[in-house]
């Protein structure tokens, strides 16, 4: 699995040169048809995470893989990528237009953690299919950022950040966002640092080699508290036992690994805190059915 292409690379690969202001204090953004890079122009995007985020129109038949999840555009689709979810492209050249923005995080300091919305959370839905009317809308605004960018108007950034939020909030309120509204008690906020914390240590690669925390008692140490405190709040939160979600979360990384990494079985049992590499194939095995290499060749 290749490391996080950093957005330096990211203009390097689509444009062979990188801009002067990239990694300037107040971030960085950027608009850009996709009409240059689709069709007969189209070239594979690799399976990655990336260090920025992007918000594509994509019109067209395609494939987006995140992370073990296979999510086909048919028509048209308003697609939320970010740094935490590798993500690749399939099928390029089935896409007619559209239009895509990218930007850091520090584009945001101060105006918002945008790790609190749902469409760039790791759970969250990543892509909603739009009406050709919606189409129009969102075109709408990708047309208004492409305006302002260009302008000398002094404040263009601040003009950019409200269209950002126009664009973020359209999606949100589509009927497939599924957004519910619910008061975060006690047992809600520690299961919530669980997954976090679970999250925050993949994806395995070559930046980071081994899973640290593997059992419920290593997550209640971390969290700072009992490991019967932590086990209650998970089930009553998720209606899942700490285990479960655990093995559930190795289960699919090693389902990316085995797709999409170089490694083999024995490397990929070790990354993922096994110390025999039978106890990796019996356990993906119970879960998956089959033994990693057979899933690999499937």
């Amino acid at each position: 699995m290749r490391n996080i292409e950093t957005i330096e690379e990211f203009y390097t690969r689509k444009f062979g040169g990188i801009p002067e202001d990239i990694r300037k204090e107040i971030g960085h953004f950027n608009v850009f048809k996709l009409d240059p890079f689709v069709g007969e122009n189209a070239k594979p995007v690799p399976y990655a995470r990336r260090d920025y985020f992007k918000i594509m129109l994509i019109i067209g038949n395609y494939k987006m893989h995140f992370a073990d999840q296979v999510v086909e555009i048919k028509k048209q689709a308003l697609v939320f990528s970010n740094p935490q979810i590798p993500y690749s492209c399939e099928y390029t050249d089935r896409i007619v237009s559209g239009y895509f923005c990218l930007f850091t995080p520090d584009f945001f300091h101060q105006f918002g953690n945008l790790d609190q919305y749902t469409v760039f959370q790791p759970g969250g839905t990543h892509v909603f299919e739009l009406t050709d009317e919606q189409v129009l809308k969102v075109t709408a605004i990708y047309k208004n950022m492409f305006e302002e960018i260009a302008s000398d108007y002094l404040h263009k950034y601040d003009a950019l950040r409200n269209l950002f939020f126009e664009l973020l909030h359209f999606a949100m309120k589509l009927p497939c966002a599924k957004i519910e509204k619910q008061s975060i008690n006690a047992s809600q906020r520690i299961s919530n640092l669980f997954l976090e914390l679970l999250e925050r240590q993949f994806p395995i690669d070559d930046n980071h080699k081994e899973l640290s925390l593997r059992s419920a008692s290593d997550f209640a140490q971390q969290l700072n508290v009992h490991v019967n405190h932590l086990n209650r709040a998970v089930k009553e939160s998720t209606e899942k036992t700490t285990s479960q979600i655990i093995a559930e979360r190795i289960v699919r990384e090693s389902k990316i690994m085995l797709k999409h990494s170089t490694w083999n079985v024995s490397e990929i049992a070790y990354a993922l805190g096994f110390t025999e590499t039978t106890h990796f194939n019996n356990f993906f095995k119970k879960h998956v059915e089959l033994s990693p290499l057979k899933f690999r060749n499937v």
